[in-house]
């Protein structure tokens, strides 16, 4: 017990000294602009009345250290600063934005899993086989195709030839959730479709080798199914290895979302990030990539609770 509490201490001390590099670093961006940072935000053609104004609502007659203070306070309570190009609170704006993302990334992870764990089951069973040889040379194919060919792709295929999903635009669930789930899914098709050979790739690695090990062996001894052997016997070992890869590629996703979102038009966090690099809307830029931040050092701890308790040799400290 003691061991435990004091493994969690320590992965939420390594969070709060990687937060704090996080906010740090995003902090230093609009810092780090050449120039008066003023200008920087209305453009060069401002009136000198308002890069005044803007200096003295950003405080920039103070030390940097002060500024940084004064800034991490207000992010801690959810206050990222207002928007110069549209008037909107930086947080109001992502907040709207986070269900889209959010949704999106849930339903790209399902569809991920729904492909990979069979076929990584599959594979792994039959390793070495041809079926293997097959689903592994799918998979590292797969891997080469960048996500905006892969979505490209399937507007022509899906949206335009076989006319089954829309190609782009958003359908709120509380107006329409059969509307929601099909105009959301062709998106997070492709987005599983980067994802999933990754997943089945390790877990097929992981899978061929706990059926060498010893249980398994005993296991077959004892007359149970090949299927039974492989869900209830391999499958939860081989997983703790897939459950620390999604974490990691938590980033890789939210990347991925960026470039899907705006394919596809979805109003989510990534395209209201590419939206505010194009109007250079910089507060709106430093808030979003904060929270995007934020979010993934978050989405890793939770990764890293879930690792301890599927593995009870790190659950009981050995």
């Amino acid at each position: 017990m003691q061991t435990r509490i004091s493994g969690l201490a320590g992965r939420a001390g390594h969070l709060l000294a990687v937060l704090a590099l996080v906010t740090l670093a995003t902090f230093s961006m609009l810092e780090l602009l050449p120039g008066n940072l003023a200008y920087a935000i209305l453009g060069e053609g401002a009136q000198a009345e308002d890069v005044a104004r803007v200096e003295k609502e950003l405080g920039l007659d103070r030390p940097v250290h002060e500024r940084f203070g004064i800034w991490m306070a207000n992010a801690v309570r959810g206050d990222l600063g207002k928007s110069y190009a549209s008037g909107e609170q930086v947080s109001h704006a992502i907040v709207q934005r986070i269900p889209v993302s959010l949704q999106l990334m849930v339903m790209s992870q399902i569809i991920a899993l729904l492909m990979a764990l069979p076929l990584g089951l599959w594979a792994g069973y039959r390793e070495g086989r041809t079926i293997d040889r097959v689903i592994s040379s799918a998979a590292f194919g797969a891997l080469a195709v960048p996500n905006f060919v892969l979505g490209i792709l399937l507007i022509l295929l899906v949206s335009i030839w076989l006319g089954w999903l829309p190609a782009s635009g958003f359908v709120a669930f509380n107006a329409d959730p059969l509307g929601n789930v099909r105009t959301l899914l062709l998106p997070s098709m492709t987005l599983a479709l980067v994802e999933a050979p990754v997943y089945l790739r390790l877990l097929r690695s992981d899978v061929a080798s706990t059926l060498r090990e010893e249980y398994i062996t005993v296991a077959r001894a004892k007359g149970l199914s090949n299927w039974r052997i492989l869900i209830t016997h391999a499958l939860r070992p081989s997983s703790f290895g897939l459950v620390t890869v999604m974490g990691i590629n938590i980033g890789h996703l939210i990347g991925g979302a960026v470039v899907i979102e705006t394919l596809f038009a979805l109003p989510g966090v990534g395209r209201l990030l590419i939206e505010a690099i194009n109007k250079r809307d910089l507060l709106m830029v430093q808030g979003t990539v904060l929270f995007i931040a934020t979010a993934f050092v978050l989405v890793n701890l939770v990764v890293d609770t879930v690792y301890a308790l599927l593995d009870p040799r790190l659950r009981h400290g050995h």
